[in-house]
């Protein structure tokens, strides 16, 4: 029988161990449809990303495309997992050291630009895009959006823990709100840049806001922590009965 699989295949050698050894040429064809598959995003948007222009993009034969990862979309799906999972890593060190909300702040600004140079958020905005239509990119985002999320969260918690901000807003949520926060300003920038800009220098205001209430002294502290509890209460149907 005509052995029909593609020139990189694993050869199916087993190890002594009963193990299958890995083939490095088969690896080497993921990474490169990955990453062909990333840069059709950039380039050609959500609607160009076909079998044939990832195949292109990588150098590799689009019959690869399906052995490896069975669909264009399983593909994609993959893709965008393993690119994201790399670069948060790349910036876990950096949301460890910040010390203040401002901190953080200026950390996403730079994540901003560095994103945004390396067509990462043109990538993400494709996505976004085909998610509106298509639940399984919907879930590529999430699962991409949420590794984000959960540095934001760490960093969030450990910066709030004992603050005011600790009174009225779950880091969960706020990790959240300021995902979708720099999310929907960096797609802004691209249509009204003055807009974006103006939108960053309000939230480094209200981080600066939120620095000023922690300077407080006790008495102070525990007059707006208390006042705070009382307001949030008020406005929680909740609580209210609403």
């Amino acid at each position: 029988m005509d052995d029909a699989r593609p020139a990189d295949a694993p050869t199916g050698d087993v190890q002594s161990s009963g193990a299958r050894a890995v083939d490095p040429r088969s690896a080497d064809t993921r990474r490169k449809l990955m990453d062909g598959a990333i840069e059709t995003l950039r380039v050609r948007g959500i609607a160009g990303t076909s079998a044939r222009a990832i195949a292109a993009a990588s150098g590799v034969n689009q019959a690869l495309i399906f052995y490896h990862f069975g669909s264009v979309e399983d593909l994609v799906d993959v893709a965008c997992r393993e690119a994201t999972a790399a670069r948060v890593a790349l910036y876990r060190s950096q949301l460890a050291g910040a010390e203040s909300l401002r901190d953080l702040l200026q950390i996403g600004r730079e994540i901003r630009d560095a994103e945004r140079g390396a067509g990462n958020v043109m990538a993400l905005a494709q996505v976004l895009a085909g998610a509106q239509q298509d639940e399984r990119l919907a879930a590529t985002a999430r699962a991409t959006l949420g590794m984000w999320i959960t540095e934001i969260e760490t960093t969030l918690n450990r910066l709030t823990a004992n603050t005011p901000i600790a009174d009225i807003a779950d880091p969960a949520g706020l990790a959240q709100g300021v995902a979708a926060s720099f999310i929907g300003i960096v797609l802004y920038e691209g249509v009204h840049p003055a807009g974006a800009s103006a939108a960053l220098d309000t939230l480094e205001q209200l981080a600066v806001l939120a620095e000023v209430m922690d300077d407080l002294g006790p008495v102070a502290r525990r007059a707006l922590r208390s006042r705070v509890r009382r307001t949030a209460r008020a406005a929680d149907p909740r609580a209210t009965g609403q």
